[in-house]
């Protein structure tokens, strides 16, 4: 609980009834690797924060084949805003990538810590812009970007990753196949 906590003040002060408060509202779970924590069409319920681990998001598309969009390691928050906020299905899974231990808060003790706290809502405002930002940051800079440039700067953004998720789940991410990414990286360490 204390990493959600200190995440949460790095946005806004909570004071010790605050805290809490929120602590009350939490659940620590689990989630074993590969499995899926969240299916496309159906509707977010609660907002995760990730303590340990790696998921990712994925998508089909019309081809029938598996895109990686982004992963998701510690110290991060999960849900797609959208579904959560207006109870529409989400278009996108979530999925293990290692096992996981993360907090879980529920849309409806998000609702209750929103009446609850002052200023709660500009606390999870600058945390959702932040990882909108996150995402724009993470996305934009691949678009123009060669296969063997889009594989360094993954290495040089997110050096830890790299070691934690299967090859062929990175490959998806940068949009080549794997066998590309392992010429890639034979051509790298060459």
């Amino acid at each position: 609980m204390e990493q959600l906590i200190n995440y949460l003040l790095q946005f806004g002060q909570l004071n010790q009834q605050q805290i809490d408060l929120v602590k009350s509202k939490a659940r620590v779970k689990t989630i074993r690797k590969d499995t899926y924590y969240h299916e496309a069409g159906k509707i977010f319920r609660e907002v995760i924060f990730l303590t340990e681990g790696v998921m990712r998001v994925c998508y089909y598309n019309n081809k029938g084949d598996e895109i990686t969009k982004y992963f998701f390691d510690e110290n991060h928050f999960i849900a797609d805003v959208a579904s959560l906020n207006q109870g529409i299905p989400a278009v996108e899974y979530v999925q293990a990538v290692t096992d996981c231990t993360y907090i879980a808060i529920s849309k409806n003790a998000l609702d209750e810590l929103s009446m609850t706290i002052v200023g709660w809502d500009m606390i999870i405002g600058k945390i959702t812009a932040k990882g909108m930002s996150d995402k724009v940051n993470r996305i934009s800079p691949m678009m123009a970007d060669d296969a063997k440039e889009r594989y360094l700067r993954f290495l040089t953004n997110f050096p830890t990753l790299a070691n934690r998720i299967p090859l062929s789940y990175l490959a998806s991410y940068l949009g080549i196949t794997q066998s590309s990414l392992s010429r890639i990286r034979r051509k790298i360490r060459e």
